[in-house]
């Protein structure tokens, strides 16, 4: 098998066996790809199978050093090719994974961004609620914020995936992990007003009327992650406002918003459809500082402090 045959074989393998959805296949194509580029452009080898050593993966992390690449961008393609390599290992078609003990660069902790309170209820309240796409758009800020869904489970929502009797949501994450999300009384409600007005209004203009997601565009068709960021532009349009909001930072509220009011992080992890705990506890630094911040405008040895500090700045 040539290169772009062995590419596709891996793809499928990772298509079939890790439900990665079609971003993340992507990703892994345009990485590989931009490797075996680099090995024939700077003429290590024909391509990235008939290398024999580490140098071509060594002077590709520089290459894309010298290029100001993020460090989570270089992370990225490292992951990539390492998984690349691994299969290729397992086929007997290299002997050895070049990339398994390549490090790539430290990634600066971040806090994820969140929206304040007030902001959210601005959102809501901005949404028409007497129009069927104003009504949708109400519902898709109660599912990402009052689920903490991503956007791509939120698109990939189906019918039967909404448990009435149970009061639950069937969700499938990454990896088509599924996990359960809690349909709260007023999302109930507002999911039953949704399926038997507003998205019926919808079917209408399209053929397809066994269409088996549950949010819809404009053109009765499923809603896509692009149609979601869209939407949100509207939203915070119709607010009069000018801050840029993605989807995901909804999904950091929803879990900020657990951790402030008392939440366990175990639970909030579950929520979250978290493998690692880990990863959670980024939430718990984003709560600190929200302690900080309470602890700094309401503590009096804090409030004297910086009412010092203050007059001591003026005189200088």
């Amino acid at each position: 098998m040539n290169f772009e045959e062995i590419l596709a074989n891996f793809l499928n393998y990772l298509d079939a066996n890790k439900g990665y959805s079609y971003n993340t296949l992507l990703a892994y194509k345009n990485d590989i790809l931009e490797f075996n580029n680099f090995v024939i452009s700077e003429k290590f080898q024909k391509d990235c199978l008939s290398l024999r050593n580490e140098r071509a993966a060594k002077a590709f992390i520089s290459h894309l050093n010298m290029n100001d690449e993020k460090e989570t961008s270089i992370n990225r393609k490292l992951s990539s090719l390492r998984t690349f390599y691994d299969y290729l290992v397992n086929l007997d078609l290299v002997k050895a994974n070049f990339f398994t003990d390549l490090k790539g660069p430290k990634i600066p902790k971040r806090l994820p961004k969140i929206i304040k309170e007030d902001e959210i209820k601005m959102m809501f309240q901005s949404c028409d609620l007497k129009d069927d796409l104003g009504f949708r758009n109400y519902l898709i800020l109660e599912l990402l914020y009052g689920l903490g869904l991503r956007v791509s489970e939120l698109c990939n929502l189906k019918i039967n995936n909404l448990d009435f009797s149970r009061k639950e949501i069937r969700i499938y994450g990454k990896g088509s992990k599924e996990r359960i999300g809690v349909m709260f009384d007023s999302l109930e409600e507002d999911l039953k007003h949704y399926l038997n007005i507003n998205r019926v209004h919808l079917l209408m203009k399209t053929d397809n009327v066994k269409e088996e997601y549950l949010l819809l565009n404009r053109n009765g068709k499923k809603l896509s992650t692009r149609g979601i960021r869209v939407i949100l532009d509207k939203i915070i349009s119709d607010c009069n406002e000018t801050f840029h909001i993605y989807p995901h930072m909804l999904r950091h509220s929803f879990a900020t918003a657990l951790l402030n009011n008392g939440a366990d992080l175990r639970s909030v992890q579950e929520l979250l459809g978290h493998e690692s705990l880990r990863t959670t506890q980024i939430y718990t630094h984003v709560s600190y500082e929200k302690i900080k911040e309470e602890y700094s405008i309401s503590h009096p040895r804090a409030l004297k402090e910086n009412k010092t500090r203050q007059n001591q700045s003026k005189k200088d």
